[in-house]
């Protein structure tokens, strides 16, 4: 593992989507970090990716109280952005609102097809980067439908996990709706919910209307996924047809933050918060839980984090691991304050504080 969140190791740098815009933190060769922005000053930016053959071209989904959801995208690596003209969402009709807003995108490994999640819940692909859009209708108007509902207020399709090595392989997620796969595209999909509780169902275990919080898939092995839920943490060996409850070891099984280690799939972090009521940090510790077994056990890796009176939330995509150096993690919070460590957790270094709320973190190259 690294040391220093700015050390020696392959450069990148740290994307932070807040409620107010983007920021992005460099670092420089000393591993100081150094803060820019806000980049599109006024949105919500709920996420951001990089093209797979392009790494400083990047696409944002954002929304604005005044004018809607937007993508957004970047050819120099975020210093200035465009936005497209259009947009995935539903035909006229089959909601009140065709898109409420944007909640995910992925690339394929080839960089040829783009996925997007929104709210309602759908999700729609392009193979021209953006340009135009289709719907998905194997799962929008899937048999199960009728079991998805909003949670909360959010209605949203917001994982979308591509396996690296088998792109025909789609596991996605629906807040509240559940996990679901595809082996063929997305020409067919089944629900991905087997051993997953759902305490807020009358069924504990349904076959879909789950609320999901957050699914990732490892890079190097996509039978490997990870996901947090209203009702515990989950493993899945088999791509996501059936998953164990790795909930033992952690203070709740509540939250909303979980990441891989690009470099082991073994190793995964995830933020404990405290109930579906109070959702904060449990007993006003701000802690990441590691396991290095896949979940079997866990131990806090939290040294430089606050341990009283810090109860605030990390969101489902206010997590991210870099592909690029081996233990360097960030994470943001509902506070504005960004974390980072270079050795997997033995350490935290605070790099940014009293921004607007952060609703995701992304590492992406950094500039040549």
């Amino acid at each position: 593992m690294t040391g220093h969140p700015g050390s020696a190791d392959p450069a990148s740098t740290l994307l932070v989507g807040t409620e107010k815009g983007l920021f992005r933190v460099r670092f420089d060769a000393r591993g100081a970090a150094r803060l820019d922005g806000p980049h599109l000053a006024g949105y919500r930016v709920r996420h951001v990716v990089s093209s797979p053959p392009r790494p400083r071209e990047l696409l944002a989904a954002v929304d604005h109280p005044v004018w809607g959801s937007h993508l957004h995208r970047s050819d120099d690596g975020g210093a200035t952005w465009s936005s497209l003209d259009a947009t995935p969402q539903h035909p006229p009709g089959r909601h009140p609102q065709s898109l409420k807003s944007l909640w995910h995108l992925a690339w394929s490994p080839d960089g040829r097809r783009l996925y997007a999640g929104i709210d309602p819940a759908g999700l729609f692909v392009s193979d021209d980067a953006g340009a135009t859009w289709r719907d998905v209708p194997a799962l929008n108007d899937h048999a199960t439908r009728a079991a998805w509902e909003p949670s909360r207020g959010l209605f949203a399709l917001h994982s979308i996990c591509v396996d690296q090595q088998d792109p025909a392989h789609l596991v996605v997620a629906i807040s509240a709706g559940g996990a679901y796969r595809s082996e063929d595209s997305g020409a067919t999909w089944m629900p991905a919910n087997a051993g997953v509780r759902a305490e807020h169902l009358p069924e504990r275990f349904p076959a879909a209307g789950h609320n999901v919080h957050r699914v990732v898939m490892h890079p190097r092995d996509g039978r490997r996924l990870y996901r947090q839920c209203y009702n515990g943490t989950y493993r899945s060996d088999d791509g996501g047809a059936t998953w164990a409850e790795i909930t033992g070891g952690l203070p709740s099984d509540f939250g909303y933050a979980i990441a891989c280690d690009p470099f082991d799939p073994d190793t995964l972090w995830q933020v404990p918060e405290s109930s579906s009521h109070l959702r904060v940090t449990v007993d006003g510790r701000l802690r990441v839980f590691r396991s290095v077994d896949a979940g079997r056990s866990w131990v806090s890796a939290s040294a430089g984090l606050p341990q009283q009176d810090a109860y605030v939330t990390v969101l489902r995509d206010a997590m991210d691991a870099d592909h690029r150096a081996r233990g360097r993690l960030a994470f943001g919070t509902s506070s504005g304050h960004v974390f980072v460590t270079g050795n997997g957790g033995d350490e935290w270094t605070l790099v940014a504080e009293f921004l607007p709320r952060v609703l995701s973190v992304r590492f992406v190259a950094a500039e040549e």
